[in-house]
């Protein structure tokens, strides 16, 4: 088992999808060159993929959504805690570092998009962005597959609500403007913790917490219904930061706020064990106990019910914290309502009047097209 850190990544091993008959094992021969303690670092790699669908659908009762697009599989923000790491195991890779190494952009997704809003069957409904994978991780500032599906919501009128962990997001600040002055666009800013060093490691390619509070500032100036999420809440790491982060995201401009607890589903637990006895080991049994006690004894439990908030004394103490914590800060308040009334079913343009559109659009319209040109495969970093 790999249990060295690797600079830039959240997980210290790359184990066997559950899928597979056969077991891989890492063992360190002491052949790897850098400073002790350290493994080599991996490359981005990035496949484009021909996406068959974009839009997603969901029935949980649990998730104010039902419509989601996911630009990208795998996520190069590296957080160790990701509940979306074990999908990896589906394209038969690991959920430990190839989901944060091995990426796979939906090239078509805008073209894609386009088709299934202009079918005369569909109902607009609110759709998501950022519900399994980060939309504005760090691929997205060359592949612009984001503001792509972005500029084709905004052509049909159609609401969106974006939830990420990047600072990246005030790229499509104009257009997000534009959307939301109509009432369909809102932003949530996933905030874990306001420690640096825990940042550093846990989540080590996402956007710095002063970097987040920045970009709620900036949002929020630009009138885009803004909100934070403190998550995941981590007891006896990061829980002691749930006030500050609100009060701080007040500060910013937020209105609204919401929370999660910690999810360990499948190869998660083992990857979040891994890392807790690698950079806090005096604290690791504490936390899984308490990890446990909110889990009825449990390290996960996926009851709809309690999954993302925990049960037991403790997760209601979290539960009464964040409460009481919103209410002194004047969050939650009032729910903005993204609006469906005003979409518009826009006609999908001949080949020659989409050549003319594209050399009209701006670069994040032209921006997908250009992937399709590249490699199969892409070495980024």
């Amino acid at each position: 088992m790999q249990t060295a850190t690797i600079k830039g990544r959240g997980s210290l091993s790359n184990k066997t999808p559950r899928f597979e008959a056969l077991q891989r094992e890492a063992v360190d021969d002491d052949w790897a060159p850098g400073e002790p303690g350290d493994a080599p670092r991996r490359p981005t790699t990035v496949a484009v993929e021909q996406a068959k669908s974009i839009i997603s659908h969901n029935s949980s009762p649990d998730i104010y959504f039902d419509q989601s697009i996911n630009p990208y599989r795998g996520c190069e923000h590296g957080c160790v805690y990701c509940y979306a790491r074990p999908t990896h195991a589906y394209l038969n890779l690991s959920p430990g570092l190839d989901f944060e190494t091995r990426l796979y952009a939906k090239q078509n997704a805008a073209e894609l998009l386009r088709k299934e809003l202009s079918s005369p069957s569909y109902v607009p409904k609110l759709i998501a962005l950022g519900a399994n994978t980060d939309p504005y991780q760090p691929i997205e500032r060359r592949l612009r597959i984001t503001g792509a599906i972005l500029a084709v919501l905004e052509e049909f009128n159609h609401p969106v609500a974006i939830t990420t962990k990047s600072a990246s997001v005030t790229q499509d600040l104009d257009l997000l403007a534009r959307m939301a002055s109509k009432g369909l666009a809102r932003v949530f800013m996933s905030i874990g913790s306001l420690d640096g060093d825990i940042a550093r490691t846990l989540e080590p390619r996402a956007s710095a917490p002063g970097a987040r509070m920045q970009a709620i500032r900036k949002l929020s100036e630009a009138g885009i219904p803004t909100g934070v999420i403190v998550a995941p809440v981590i007891p006896a790491l990061n829980d002691c930061d749930i006030e500050k982060i609100l009060f701080g995201a007040r500060d910013a401009g937020a209105q609204d706020a919401a929370y999660n607890v910690l999810r360990l589903p499948l190869e998660v637990a083992d990857l979040f064990r891994e890392w807790l006895l690698r950079h806090y080991p005096l604290r690791a049994a504490h936390v899984m106990n308490l990890v446990r006690q909110m889990r009825s004894g449990k390290e996960y439990d996926s009851d709809f019910r309690t999954r993302m908030r925990g049960s037991g004394a403790y997760a209601e103490l979290i539960r009464q914290r964040f409460r009481r914590a919103c209410a002194q800060a004047g969050l939650n308040q009032r729910r903005t309502l993204l609006r469906t009334d005003l979409f518009v079913r826009a006609q999908a343009p001949q080949p020659a009047r989409r050549q003319a559109a594209e050399r009209r659009s701006p670069p994040y319209r032209a921006a997908a097209p250009r992937v399709a040109e590249a490699s199969p495969q892409l070495t980024l970093f």
